[in-house]
């Protein structure tokens, strides 16, 4: 039997990670080698451990995904992080792969395209859905006919996601472990950069562009 791939998951759901072990543990060539509930116990797994694929959720306490991702693929550029989320494609998707992943799926996605997914980001090759593809062709257009929100920094797009889910500067500063100050200066500079005066117009550019879940 050729070599197992080892899985680290990651995420801060124990019922998803418990889910993901069930659905991995009927697959011959692949092990569910370790699970970390929060982004900092990923990085000091990732550390760790010899992994062949790190599958990690964007919105996670003490350091969301995205943040995770970034600095596993500064210390480890050859270990593949496939990032499932609860989030459509829409949202984070093209930022995860411009940040290093590997592929990204939603936890909607069917258990045989995980699966899938998993083997061909350990093979080292990149995984998206045809709609993503689809997404990824119409982003490499001029950069002037891009969306204003896809100009954010990564804090400034999660700030505008949550505020335009309806969550205060509090609760968004609490999920991200950030001050409220901290938020506070970046939802400023995404008003600036988006051209708009106040959460209520935030909250309408968020519908429009299906931000908002």
């Amino acid at each position: 039997m050729s070599k197992r791939i080892r899985v680290l998951i990651a995420d801060d759901h124990a019922i998803v990670r418990q889910g993901l072990r069930q659905i991995l543990s009927d697959i011959e060539d692949m092990e569910v080698a370790g699970e970390a509930c929060n982004g900092v116990e990923a990085l000091q797994l990732s550390r760790d451990g010899q992994w062949d694929v790190v599958l990690m959720d964007v919105s996670m306490p003490d350091r969301n995904g995205i943040d995770a991702l970034k600095l596993i693929r500064k210390e480890h550029p050859r270990l593949p992080v496939l990032i499932l989320s609860m989030y459509p494609e829409e949202q984070y998707a093209i930022r995860a792969l411009k940040a290093g992943a590997a592929g990204y799926l939603t936890k909607q996605s069917a258990p045989e395209q995980l699966v899938t997914a998993i083997r061909q980001v350990a093979s080292g090759k990149k995984y998206v859905s045809a709609s993503l593809a689809m997404e990824l062709a119409d982003a490499i257009g001029e950069d002037t006919d891009r969306p204003l929100h896809e100009k954010l920094s990564d804090r400034e797009y999660q700030t505008l996601c949550m505020i335009a889910s309806g969550k205060t500067l509090t609760q968004i500063a609490e999920e991200l472990n950030l001050s409220v100050k901290t938020v506070s200066v970046y939802r400023a500079r995404l008003l600036e950069k988006m051209r708009l005066r106040n959460n209520a117009e935030l909250t309408h550019y968020g519908l429009k562009f299906g931000l908002v879940e």
